[in-house]
């Protein structure tokens, strides 16, 4: 998949979206975004420690869908808007 057709495809995915007010769509964006770039601080110490109890995999696997969520729905976030 090209960068060009992911970017219609996540284009088309926004234009499924309801409607909001614009301040509260892009307040979430800005929570979301920011929520992704610190969400990989929080591997370090599972990743220091080791993954071998299933609770610490289980952790990092919720992390990692997390910071996948975030990064999608934050990634229309515009600082200067």
């Amino acid at each position: 998949m090209s960068s060009s057709s992911a970017y219609e495809l996540l284009a088309q995915f926004d234009d499924s979206i309801p409607e909001f007010d614009e301040p509260f769509v892009s307040a979430v964006r800005g929570f979301a975004f920011w929520t992704a770039i610190a969400l990989p601080f929080l591997y370090l110490p599972l990743l220091i420690t080791g993954l071998n109890s299933g609770a610490t995999r289980v952790a990092f696997v919720a992390l990692v869908v997390c910071n996948a969520v975030t990064l999608f729905i934050g990634h229309a976030h515009r600082g200067d808007a």
